[in-house]
């Protein structure tokens, strides 16, 4: 088509109905197996092009090409210059077809090639067209994330070109994928008209993961006012951020769930004005509301309707539907009907996953049942589902119910040698019991056993370690152990504690500015939870007028735990020893 284009020997004429045909576009078309094996070569291409326009003489309407060539010959951008001012039907059709060609790179996710085509454009002197750029931004996006398309679209605002509404849509999803919510909000706010809610959807999702609700309504608005048909994702997604009032922050009560309840009502009206039914994953969201809000009545209501409506036709749906429920009942505290819940569905046929037999073994330690606990645990081995580190988790939560610290350090020592990736909930779960109960021998062995298996604390962390000390009245050791858990909870690392001692240290641990903690505050804002609490502490320990270190390995307190460990290793290698032999 550029080799035609160029010549300019054709002609199109119109049908009846306003179609484009020419008789003499006679393109041979490979079959799909040469297409597979043939590559194309813009560089060889161009430069046939190049010596085409130097020997041909084409006749246009303006004269010849080559005419038009000679007068810019004096004009390095020659080539550049003739097809801008030559735009004769063939020239317009293959501006058109390279846009085609972007756009099905774009879907192939082919992005090398939809940059190679885009610069053949440029070489040919084709001024890509705002359709060309629409593809080209789809496919520059998905591959290299939404930068890319941000460069592209200044590129377009440069050229005066206003870009289409399904590019600014486009990027505007990249955005919310990275989060970039001012980004993506100003781009869905230059829209003027979109079919679909995707790129709404896209916004509504990363305005639940940043828990930033009050965006979600304002972009809501904007699609009624666009008239943009809500999806059933939309109303999943509406669910999940509106569903619940307090949640996470505090425990539902009769003013936030009347408030919720007013809500949830609300967005089901509106389901129904749209005709819009409830989805699997949109009843999920709001089993999960419900469940946050204490609503256990309308829980169970809701679960029923969602048996009636999916039961049958969605056989996915049960294990994650029941499993919420399951969970939200044990934080109620009605286990019982949990039990009664969990039966029900094994009664149904309904096979239980690993998250159900962990809900469940968790549900035991409120009862203080550990036999039941074993029970599921080896119901659980028999569905082909090996225990996990949630597994170990709710396992130990029922033996320290009962005190029984050194079974549950049996299970600790257990889920280590297999290998399970240990998080710091497991830790704490030690940590909080052996506080209530002022075992500072059980904290100093889970603090170091965090230590070696490289586990970072958090602020619960800190807490449960400080009380213990201040309880027993060991101030210094308190402070002294609330500032080397501070370091590691910024960083394990010493290279990264020093960058951080750099830029922080001064003006905000040690800084005399009444302003500095107001400071510290903001990167709570920044979910940087771990490093604001991580200040805060040092900047108290510098307060109470104790020196700050940031090598925590090095403090006497941090050596004193780690020989103990290694004498407890020692111990129990030789323990393991006589045991064998003497079984032998």
């Amino acid at each position: 088509m550029v080799t035609l284009a160029l010549s300019g020997k054709f002609f199109f004429n119109k049908t009846a109905k306003g179609s484009l045909y020419s008789k003499g576009l006679d393109i041979p078309i490979p079959s799909e197996v040469e297409l597979q094996s043939q590559k194309v070569n813009f560089e060889e291409t161009e430069h046939s092009l190049s010596r085409k326009l130097d020997t041909d003489a084409c006749i246009t309407e303006q004269g010849t090409v080559s005419d038009v060539v000679s007068r810019d010959a004096s004009n390095a951008t020659g080539i550049l210059s003739l097809l801008n001012n030559y735009e004769s039907m063939p020239v317009k059709l293959l501006r058109w077809s390279f846009g085609d060609v972007i756009h099905a790179c774009a879907n192939a996710k082919k992005c090398g090639l939809a940059e190679q085509l885009l610069l053949q454009m440029q070489s040919l002197g084709l001024q890509p067209t705002q359709y060309a750029y629409n593809g080209f931004v789809r496919a520059v996006t998905t591959a290299r994330g939404f930068n890319a398309g941000m460069e592209m679209l200044e590129e377009m605002q440069e050229r005066k070109m206003k870009p289409h509404n399904s590019t600014l849509a486009a990027l505007s999803v990249q955005c919310s994928k990275a989060l970039e919510l001012d980004l993506a909000e100003a781009l869905l706010d230059q829209i003027s008209k979109c079919p679909y809610a995707y790129p709404y959807n896209a916004f509504l999702e990363a305005c639940d993961t940043l828990d930033q609700p009050e965006r979600a309504v304002r972009t809501f608005a904007k699609m009624q006012e666009l008239k943009v048909k809500p999806d059933t994702r939309t109303y999943a997604l509406l669910f999940s951020l509106f569903g619940s009032v307090n949640a996470p922050y505090e425990k539902g009560n009769m003013l936030s769930q009347v408030d919720s309840a007013k809500r949830i009502k609300a967005i089901e009206m509106d389901m129904a004005k749209n005709g819009v039914q409830h989805s699997p994953l949109s009843m999920k969201n709001l089993l999960k509301a419900l469940g946050a809000e204490g609503m256990i009545r309308e829980l169970l209501q809701y679960l029923h309707l969602a048996e009636d409506l999916f039961y049958h036709t969605d056989t996915n749906f049960g294990i994650p539907a029941y499993n919420t429920v399951l969970q939200s009942l044990v934080e109620a505290g009605e286990n019982h009907m949990a039990i009664k819940i969990f039966k029900s569905m094994k009664s149904c046929g309904v096979q239980p996953d690993a998250s159900t037999y962990n809900i469940m073994i968790d549900c035991c330690s409120y009862i203080n049942c550990f036999k039941s606990a074993c029970a599921l645990v080896s119901m659980m081995v028999r569905d082909g589902f090996y225990p996990q580190t949630t597994t170990y988790t709710a396992l130990m939560k029922v033996l320290l119910d009962f005190e029984n610290f050194d079974e549950a350090l049996h299970l600790l020592d257990q889920a280590i040698l297999e290998g399970n990736q240990l998080d710091v909930l497991l830790f704490n779960t030690f940590l909080k019991k052996a506080c209530d109960k002022g075992r500072i021998d059980i904290i100093e062995l889970i603090i170091e056993l965090m230590h070696q298996e490289k586990v970072q604390p958090d602020p619960s962390t800190c807490c449960y370690v400080f009380s213990a000390y201040v309880d027993r009245e060991f101030h210094s050791t308190a402070v002294e152990a609330l500032q080397v858990l501070s370091m590691r909870m910024i960083s394990e690392e010493d290279s990264t504690r020093q960058e951080i001692k750099m830029l922080f240290e001064d003006d905000f641990i040690l800084s005399e500015d009444s302003e500095a903690e107001l400071l510290i505050l903001q990167f709570f804002k920044d979910s940087e939870e771990n490093l604001a609490a991580a200040l805060l502490n040092l900047r108290w320990c510098a307060m109470l007028g104790f020196p700050i270190s940031w090598s925590p390995n090095e403090s006497p307190w941090a050596r004193r735990l780690t020989n103990n460990h290694e004498a407890r290793s020692k111990s129990c290698r030789v323990s393991k020893h006589d045991t064998f032999f003497g079984q032998r």
